[in-house]
């Protein structure tokens, strides 16, 4: 299928590795120009490589090391893309962190830290490119949430700010919709990469996972990061141009949620 992203510029918060990285070669692969962020400058410089080598000719892709939970953080990433390829199409909000525990065992400095790296990110990039979206005449606009954000389960603050993406993402969706500009969730069950919690959690407990797999996933196996990366893509697509407001699971039937 054509999903008509030629030459689109797509912005990829979080995109070193994971959701924000498959994300990146998704779009790459369907001919968008991007540009990648994240804090860590080798890392992303790897993540370049790869998502440089899936778009197939150079100065497609460009990045920025920035910490986009400081308000000028965010702006540099999308301002990296304006200067490289003169505006913006797209946005897929990928950045998300919560620590703490219990109520009693999480402090006002744990909940306000999950704000700062997974709400606000959000909030300022969307605020930042949503001026070039209205200049092009329309765009899209993901923001990576989890089904831990459409029902209970996971970490309290996880939790929490994860539906406060989805409750964001279509609000925008209503108030973008006049300018052409769609807004979508994206909701990810248990998904499997290098490095990641899971990955993480393969290492240290391989039969704590294996009967967790069993137990709650019902095609016997995590999701691949490739997986999200594609629905991201249909998203930000014109094949997608009547969807917006809404919350998209890929999850492979992992969520309770009707």
């Amino acid at each position: 299928m054509d999903c008509g992203l030629t030459d689109k510029v797509a912005v990829v918060t979080g995109s070193s590795r994971g959701l924000g990285l498959a994300t990146a070669k998704s779009l790459a692969a369907e001919g968008c120009r991007v540009c990648l962020c994240a804090r860590g400058e080798q890392r992303l410089r790897d993540a370049v490589s790869e998502v440089s080598a899936v778009a197939g000719e150079a100065g497609r892709v460009v990045y920025v090391v920035a910490d986009v939970a400081q308000a000028e953080g965010a702006q540099s990433v999308i301002d990296r893309a304006v200067q490289a390829f003169g505006g913006i199409d797209i946005l897929v909000n990928n950045v998300g962190m919560a620590g703490g525990g219990k109520l009693l065992e999480t402090s006002d400095e744990q909940w306000q830290d999950a704000f700062d790296h997974t709400l606000l990110p959000a909030v300022r990039a969307s605020k930042a490119a949503v001026p070039y979206m209205q200049q092009r005449g329309g765009g899209a606009i993901v923001i990576i949430a989890s089904i831990f954000g459409r029902e209970a389960g996971g970490r309290m603050t996880y939790n929490a700010m994860k539906a406060a993406d989805i409750s964001l993402a279509k609000s925008l969706a209503q108030q973008l919709a006049p300018f052409n500009i769609r807004v979508n969730s994206v909701a990810p069950g248990s998904i499997h990469f290098e490095g990641g919690s899971w990955w993480r959690r393969q290492q240290s407990d391989p039969e704590g996972l294996a009967e967790f797999i069993t137990r709650e996933l019902p095609f016997g196996r995590l999701g691949r990061s490739e997986e999200v990366g594609d629905v991201v893509a249909f998203l930000c697509s014109a094949r997608a141009s009547w969807i917006s407001g809404t919350s998209i699971v890929v999850d492979g039937c992992q969520s309770r949620a009707f």
